[in-house]
């Protein structure tokens, strides 16, 4: 039996106001200087502004990098290089959502492994020499997970191509799950980074290096999700949103260390070719690729059935695929997520495209069916047309 491997970060706080922490853990490290990551957004709304409160109240130096877009890319990460080696600083305190914090990884990652300054040969599975330089991640969406991750997503513009970059040295060394940083996330924000967290808890319980320690992470986390998803997102209640917060963690505790599937796959390239927001992307695709999957299946889909209280016994195996399938269709229609992606700019001209793109992108060899060009083709094929 081959050996398991579970890689987190260190230490993570959790709950409401809880970025208060932030103070003592960079001086109790001996750290002299930040570099604050951010973007634009939260600092208008006034989110990076919590935490530039906390670093002055503790005297503690920093200065701001917040150049980055939606979907980083390779030259926001050069920038932020840049700005860390000028700054001197020693620490970088990621503050936003996986946007964000991947950049933040990157950033950390060339800094402290310079030959790898071109960003574009950290795709995949880079050897890096050097542990990243120290991050502190404060997530302001509940999503992603990239603050217990050993994963981070960069775009090449000039191939049109979602990096998928995986290196145990990116992984930040403290996390802080502060509920009321992202109390404040629009609606369509908070639905979209919700239906990536459930993609990631699904996708990561079907994944085939899935095992009994991720399936454990992943089993609750869909729990919690379906439980809290529509009262953080449309009621926006405190205690939903804090345990979205928890949950989405819970799943990238799993996923980090058995990988994805084809969600993932066909989503990464609409983000690159079209801007699509990730979030968005996995939750329009998720049903599709779940009845795809479905065949070789069906024991999870029974027991994510029965974890949110469904009656799955005696079911035939095409009634449980479409219980599970129609659990997501009505979640995204609740959270005001479309059924297909016609409306994202796709062009039926570049399925055949995107298709090849999506064949070899890093998360296809973990899902649970092995999949051809033309079965994603026909899996965009079949989102396009609902």
């Amino acid at each position: 039996m081959d050996a398991k491997r579970i890689i987190l970060n260190e230490t993570s706080y959790f709950g409401f106001n809880s970025r208060t922490v932030l103070k003592d853990e960079i001086k109790k490290r001996n750290f002299s200087k930040v570099l604050l990551v951010s973007d634009e957004t939260l600092m208008e709304v006034g989110i990076t502004a919590k935490i530039e409160n906390v670093l002055k109240h503790g005297d503690i130096p920093y200065e701001l990098f917040v150049d980055i877009k939606p979907n980083p890319s390779v030259e926001n990460v050069q920038s932020g290089v840049q700005k860390c080696l000028e700054s001197g600083a020693d620490v970088i305190v990621a503050v936003g959502g996986g946007s964000v914090i991947d950049t933040a990884k990157a950033i950390g990652i060339v800094v402290k492994n310079p030959e790898f300054s071109d960003v574009v040969s950290l795709n995949g599975f880079a050897e890096t020499k050097n542990k990243s330089l120290p991050i502190i991640a404060l997530p302001t969406t509940a999503g992603t997970a990239a603050e217990v991750t050993i994963n981070y997503v960069i775009t090449d513009s000039d191939s049109q191509q979602k990096m998928v970059c995986i290196d145990p040295n990116d992984i930040p060394i403290l996390a802080i799950i502060d509920s009321e940083l992202m109390a404040e996330m629009p609606k369509s924000v908070a639905a979209a980074t919700g239906m990536d967290a459930l993609t990631h808890a699904i996708e990561g319980y079907i994944t085939l290096g899935a095992w009994s320690m991720s399936d454990m992470f992943h089993a609750e986390a869909i729990k919690m999700i379906v439980e809290n998803i529509e009262l953080a997102v449309n009621e926006k209640n405190m205690d939903a949103i804090n345990n979205m917060g928890v949950a989405q963690y819970v799943a990238g505790m799993g996923f980090s260390n058995v990988g994805l599937g084809i969600v993932h796959s066909l989503a990464h390239q609409l983000g690159a070719v079209y801007d699509t927001p990730h979030g968005v992307a996995n939750a329009m695709l998720l049903p599709y690729v779940l009845r795809f999957n479905g065949d070789v299946c069906i024991d999870k889909y029974k027991n994510i059935g029965t974890t949110l209280g469904y009656k799955m016994d005696n079911l035939s195996d095409s009634v449980v695929i479409d219980t599970i399938v129609n659990i997501v269709f009505e979640l995204n229609d609740k959270l005001g997520i479309p059924r297909t992606i016609k409306d994202t700019g796709i062009k039926e001209s570049d399925f055949d495209m995107l298709a090849k793109k999506a064949l070899f992108d890093p998360c296809t060899g973990g899902n649970p069916k092995t999949v051809t060009k033309e079965d994603l083709y026909d899996l965009y094929k079949q989102a396009y047309l609902g």
